[in-house]
C-alpha cells in the first residue's frame, strides 16, 4: 500500500468576459480527483508559529537575464487576485503571465511562517504532474532518435515487469493514460501520510503494489488520468537511455535550455536553493495547524511528480516546448493530439501526451498541466501559439484536497481575463 476559506475577491474587482465560462470549466479541470490523493483537513484556522500580518499587496519580480515588462499588460488582476498572502488559503503564490506585447512576473506572501521573510523573486518549487511534461518530452525525443517506438510494446522494452499474461500495452497509452494498469490502493489517512513522509521506494515496488488491484479496463480501451503510465514511461527512459530520469533530464533538456533551477530530485527530500516553504493543514483533537510540508520525500512519484522548478524555467521549457526546439515535429504532435477514446467516465478524453486540453468559449484551445503535491500547487497554461503563457505555484494549505485553492481559482478567473 503507498501512499475552509470563502473565494477571495479581486479586491471587489468582478472579472466577467468572453472567457468567464472558460475560467470555469478550467477550474473544474483542475480540480479533477489524483489517484493517490487523500482527504486531509478543513482549511486551517491556526497557524504554525506566530502568524505574519498578510502583505498589502503582490510584488512585481524581474529576475536579472529573463526578458519580462509589462508592456501593455496590465497586472492589477492578477496583483490582486494574489494580495494579502499568507492567509488560510495559502501562505504564498508565484505567477508569471505572458500576453503578446507584454510579461508581468511577481510574488505574493512569505517564505515561512517562522521567520515571515518575503518569497524569494525567484523561489523553486515541487511542480508535481507538470513532470508528466518533462516526462513526456523525454520520452518523444527518444521516439524522434529512432531508440523507441511509441507503438512498441513496455512488455518488450522492460520485460518482466508486467506479468506474463498482461495485455500488450504500448509505450504511447503510457503517454496518454489509456495503459490501465491499476494504481496502489493509497492509504487515505493525512497522518500516514505525515508519518511516512520520508520513506523511499522504488517504481518497481508501486507498479507492484498497483498490480495488486484489478484492471478497470483493457489497454486502449478507455482514459484514467494517474501516475502509473508515467512511472513506467521514466523506467523505459532509464532502461533505453542506461542513465537516471534525472541525468536524462539534466542532459536533455534543463543544460540545454539553460534551465537553472529544474531538476528531479531523486531520493532527495529537500528542495535545493531558494525556495517556499509548503504548508499541509491537519485537524488533531479539534484543532487546525499547518505542519511543515516542505521536506517531503517524493520517490513515490517517480517521473510523474517529482520535478522541482521555478516559474522562468518553466515558461522558458514551455516556450521552447511549443515552438518545436524540445521535440521535434512529428512527435510533437502527440502532445496536442487527443486518443479517441472515453475517459472512464463516460466523457470524452482530456488529456494528450504529456498535457491536457481545455476549450475556450471563443474556439481557442489552452494546453494545460497542473500539479499537486503536499503544501504546493503548480500550473503551466499555454496557447498553441505560445502567444499567452501562465505559469503559477501557490503553497496551498490543502493542495491535496476536493477543492480547488480559493487563490488558484482567482489567479485562473484573471489570467484568462486578460487572455
Amino acid at each position: 500500500m503507498l501512499p475552509g476559506t470563502p473565494r477571495r475577491q479581486a479586491d471587489g474587482m468582478t472579472i466577467m468576459n468572453r472567457r468567464t465560462v472558460a475560467a470555469t470549466a478550467l477550474a473544474a479541470l483542475l480540480t479533477v480527483a489524483v489517484p493517490g490523493a487523500v482527504t486531509a483537513a478543513p482549511r486551517a484556522t491556526t497557524p504554525l508559529g506566530p502568524a505574519p500580518a498578510p502583505l498589502a499587496a503582490a510584488v512585481d519580480n524581474d529576475r536579472s537575464g529573463v526578458d519580462c515588462r509589462p508592456g501593455t499588460l496590465d497586472p492589477a488582476p492578477i496583483r490582486a487576485a494574489i494580495a494579502g498572502l499568507p492567509d488560510a488559503d495559502a501562505t504564498s503564490a508565484q505567477v508569471r503571465i505572458t500576453i503578446p506585447d507584454g510579461c508581468w512576473t511577481g510574488t505574493s506572501g512569505v517564505r515561512d511562517l517562522r521567520t515571515g521573510a518575503p518569497v524569494p523573486p525567484h523561489a523553486r518549487f515541487r511542480v508535481g504532474s507538470v513532470t508528466k511534461v518533462f516526462t513526456a518530452a523525454l520520452v518523444l525525443q527518444l521516439a524522434a532518435e529512432g531508440r523507441v517506438d511509441l507503438d512498441g510494446s513496455v512488455q518488450g522494452y522492460l520485460p518482466g515487469l508486467l506479468p506474463a499474461d498482461y495485455p500488450i500495452v504500448t509505450v504511447r497509452q503510457l503517454l496518454h493514460h489509456t495503459s490501465g494498469i491499476p494504481s496502489p490502493t493509497p492509504p487515505g489517512d493525512i497522518e500516514w501520510q505525515l508519518a511516512h513522509r520520508y520513506d523511499r521506494w522504488t517504481p518497481e515496488q508501486i507498479v507492484r503494489a498497483g498490480l495488486e488491484n484489478p484492471r478497470a479496463f483493457d489497454p486502449g480501451e478507455k482514459q484514467d488520468y494517474t501516475n502509473m503510465g508515467y512511472i513506467v514511461a521514466g523506467l523505459l527512459v532509464e532502461k533505453v537511455t542506461g542513465h537516471t530520469y534525472e541525468q536524462e533530464l539534466a542532459r536533455r533538456i534543463a543544460r540545454p535550455l539553460g534551465l537553472r533551477d529544474t531538476y528531479g530530485p531523486g531520493d532527495d527530500p529537500r528542495i535545493r536553493g531558494p525556495h517556499a516553504h509548503g504548508y499541509q493543514a491537519v485537524t488533531r483533537d479539534g484543532v487546525t495547524e499547518l505542519v511543515d510540508a516542505t521536506v517531503w520525500s517524493q520517490t513515490y512519484t517517480p517521473a510523474s511528480g517529482d520535478v522541482i522548478s521555478s516559474l522562468a524555467d518553466l515558461d522558458t521549457f514551455m516556450t521552447a516546448l511549443f515552438a518545436g526546439r524540445v521535440v521535434p515535429e512529428p512527435q510533437l504532435t502527440e502532445m496536442f493530439t487527443l486518443p479517441p477514446v472515453d475517459d472512464v467516465e463516460g466523457g470524452p478524453a482530456r488529456y494528450s501526451a504529456g498535457l491536457s486540453a481545455m476549450p475556450l468559449d471563443d474556439g481557442e484551445t489552452l494546453w494545460v498541466k497542473t500539479g499537486s503535491r503536499y503544501g504546493y500547487l503548480a500550473a503551466v497554461a499555454s496557447t498553441r501559439d505560445g502567444r499567452f503563457r501562465v505559469e503559477y505555484s501557490i503553497t496551498a494549505t490543502d493542495a491535496k484536497g476536493e477543492e480547488l485553492s480559493a487563490t488558484a481559482q482567482a489567479v485562473i478567473a484573471a489570467a484568462l481575463g486578460m487572455a
